[in-house]
């Protein structure tokens, strides 16, 4: 692991969002329930970004609340990676 200053961004499968929430509770900063019951991520700008796959940068002193929101997930859909190399360090997907 890096110095763990590392550029991550996050972003959500909805396909698999169970709309519970809990990611919100954690990072309200970071994640959003739309009026489809399902959780989104948003921009630094507070957009809410409903394309598939999009992604966020995860703000720095926010890399706890995230991390944990991704490990929390009853639907496993969150998924953080490094944006150098794509790798994903919290989520479903991490080594």
């Amino acid at each position: 692991m890096g110095s763990g200053t590392e550029a991550l961004e996050v972003w959500i499968d909805q396909d698999l969002c169970t709309g519970d929430g809990i990611c919100v509770q954690y990072a309200p900063e970071v994640f959003e329930l739309d009026i489809d019951g399902l959780a989104y991520v948003k921009s630094p700008g507070d957009e809410l970004l409903q394309a598939t796959g999009a992604t966020t940068p995860v703000p720095l002193p926010l890399l706890r609340d995230v991390a944990d929101s991704a490990k929390e997930c009853p639907g496993d859909c969150i998924h953080v990676r490094r944006v150098a190399d794509g790798v994903e360090v919290y989520g479903p997907d991490a080594g």
